[in-house]
């Protein structure tokens, strides 16, 4: 996957799509510093993690653009999580999350104070296919 990204940088840089590329540069930059953290080099999922974190940091900064009426800023935060987003697996659908939540819950026969257990279980199932926001709202829709 690193491979992936630095072949789309270079294809960036030769494009001479500026925005495509900062952006890029900044991700293979959050890699780094996460692999020297951690003295070696990331496994593809960890690099999953990375790109989920830098995605979540645009649409929270996206937010915080709205509130401060800085359209300019919006619209290109968008961009970045578009770019970034390229680099996910594709995201489960609502039904396929609801689905998914519906077999966790019945296999633990979990009652609505079990919450945290039932996260438990489908945060790794979900890994890098739903946004931890979706299966927090989906677990508390279904569990009541």
């Amino acid at each position: 996957m690193l491979e992936k990204i630095r072949e789309e940088m270079k294809l960036a840089m030769k494009a001479g799509e500026k925005q495509r590329l900062s952006t890029i540069r900044l991700l293979l930059s959050a890699i780094k510093n996460e692999s020297i953290e951690k003295r070696r080099e990331l496994e593809e999922s960890e690099i999953l993690t990375v790109v989920q974190r830098e995605v979540k940091q645009r649409r929270n900064a996206v937010e915080e653009y709205i509130k401060g009426k800085r359209d300019d800023l919006v619209q290109e935060a968008k961009e970045e999580i578009a770019i970034l987003e390229s680099y996910l697996p594709q995201q489960m659908s609502e039904e396929e999350l609801s689905e998914m939540v519906k077999h966790v819950i019945d296999e633990l026969k979990a009652t609505p104070k079990e919450f945290g257990k039932v996260m438990g279980k489908l945060m790794p199932m979900v890994k890098g296919k739903a946004d931890g926001g979706r299966v927090q709202d989906a677990v508390k829709k279904l569990l009541g």
